[in-house]
């Protein structure tokens, strides 16, 4: 048994990572003892580009934690460095997404450094670099993960970037665990009406340009041109919808989309993931996507691009299909395809079998076994 300190976000708080570490705290507390600091604030206002970061669910993620942690506030830094002294935890744990916890981050992790025991200091690294990236980002993640021992990712594409920065690191390569627990409220509606009488594509998630969904309008006319279809846009717009609103328009296909333009609580998210027969990744560039392992977690296939670490997830053929980014033809070849071939159920099936390499579980081991490489190392 290994005794965690694990930092991140959590309920009240909203998002993948905010669901990814309290899915991970659970984990880890099934083996191990762990303390789970979180944050008293996540972001300010003037930088969150959406409505709100307070998660709305009637049954939310949560897990017992100690909120201590204000990322503009550095007596919150020494406060948090004070509980983790009196814890004295073998391993601490720090999730890295964005440059803006670059200043928190490093002073906590060459803190951690000086903790009595000396802990191994481990990186979840959900993007090594921001998916619009330049050299302050660059400057950001080696002043923030320098302290580390070890890092995580769920990319090559992500290890490659890190090896760059840190050549002689240790880093595992591990697949993102499957959002199981939060597509378990099927007794839920859908949050809109949809039509009954034709298959359902849903693109979901927070909507920004690199995820492609102008990719995925455009790939529509050929598709409806063999079948009726209906796609299922669910997410918060960061840029606005006025774009896609006046693309729907211009293809004609204002019948065959319903847009739900706001974060959905998880009960409305996992009827929507309940209802798809598909669920639409058509990103330009990623790194991984929780939303291909929210589609997972309920069986659900996933037509998604080669890019990133995504068809590292997907499994072309057997758990969904692999498209090239951009290109709205072959977008569209393979939806005709998965439903011309009935793919759904003989993909839905491989899921299963292979659920455990995505378990939570299976992370937990990474984390051990990566302290334990930077103790020999």
């Amino acid at each position: 048994m290994t005794r965690f300190g694990l930092i991140g976000p959590t309920y009240p708080f909203r998002g993948g990572i905010a669901h990814y570490t309290t899915l991970l705290a659970r984990s880890l507390r099934e083996q191990h003892e762990t303390l789970f600091i979180s944050f008293t604030r996540q972001y300010p206002g003037w930088l969150f580009p959406g409505r709100s970061d307070r998660d709305p669910s009637q049954q939310p993620l949560q897990t017992e934690v100690e909120r201590l942690l204000d990322p503009l506030n550095p007596l919150s830094w020494r406060r948090t460095l004070g509980r983790l002294r009196v814890w004295r935890p073998e391993v601490v744990v720090l999730p890295w997404w964005v440059p803006f916890w670059a200043p928190a981050w490093a002073v906590l992790g060459r803190g951690v450094k000086r903790l009595p025991g000396r802990p191994k200091l481990l990186f979840i690294c959900h993007n090594v670099l921001p998916h619009e990236r330049g050299l302050p980002d660059r400057l950001a993640l080696r002043l923030a993960l320098a302290p580390g021992d070890g890092y995580v990712v769920h990319a090559q594409a992500d290890a490659e970037r890190l090896r760059r920065q840190f050549p002689q690191a240790p880093i595992r390569v591990t697949p993102h665990p499957t959002y199981e627990a939060i597509a378990s409220h099927c007794e839920y509606p859908l949050p809109v009406a949809l039509p009954s009488d034709r298959p359902l594509l849903l693109f979901c998630g927070f909507v920004r340009p690199y995820k492609g969904l102008d990719v995925l309008l455009d790939a529509l006319p050929p598709v409806l041109a063999e079948r009726p279809v209906h796609l299922l846009v669910a997410g918060e717009f960061w840029d606005g919808e006025a774009a896609y609103r006046a693309q729907i328009e211009r293809l004609g296909l204002q019948e065959a989309v319903t847009i739900v333009n706001r974060y959905l609580p998880n009960e409305e998210l996992a009827a929507c993931v309940t209802r798809a027969d598909v669920v639409v990744v058509p990103y330009r560039n990623a790194t991984q996507s929780g939303i291909v392992q929210l589609a997972f977690g309920q069986s659900r296939p996933v037509i998604t691009t080669n890019v990133g670490g995504l068809a590292e997830a997907v499994a072309d053929d057997q758990t969904g299909l692999i498209v090239p980014p951009e290109d709205p033809v072959a977008l569209a070849q393979a939806i005709n395809r998965f439903f011309g071939e009935k793919l759904g159920p003989l993909f839905a099936a491989n899921i299963q079998q292979s659920s455990g390499r995505f378990a939570w579980g299976h992370l937990v081991g990474q984390l051990v076994a990566l302290a334990q490489a930077a103790q020999d190392f």
